[in-house]
């Protein structure tokens, strides 16, 4: 069974992120990309590392960041939901309402 699995958005959100950063440089969107991914993979083993952000919203997830990028997830499920991974630049708020 899996580990982890993306949440359509999410799914979205890593390849526009992979898009944004191979515009200017492919070997750095592979890095940024790997990085993003075992970072899920041990929030899957760790769900309780990230924090909670109840000034970003009132729902049960929680944050970690990589780089510039949040990776937003249930810590509740399993295998573990990631349920958006952000720019920490855009709203956030309004993005997870």
């Amino acid at each position: 069974m899996a580990e982890f699995f993306y949440s359509p958005a999410a799914r979205l959100d890593l390849l526009e992120i992979w898009e944004y950063i191979a515009r200017d440089n492919l070997d750095a969107a592979d890095r940024v990309e790997q990085e993003i991914k075992e970072v899920v993979l041990m929030l899957s083993k760790q769900p309780e590392l990230g924090h909670w952000r109840s000034d970003l919203t009132s729902k049960p997830v929680r944050f970690w960041c990589v780089y510039s990028y949040l990776i937003i997830y249930d810590p509740t499920t399993r295998p573990l939901e990631v349920v958006r991974i952000l720019s920490g630049y855009r709203d956030i708020t309004e993005l997870l309402k």
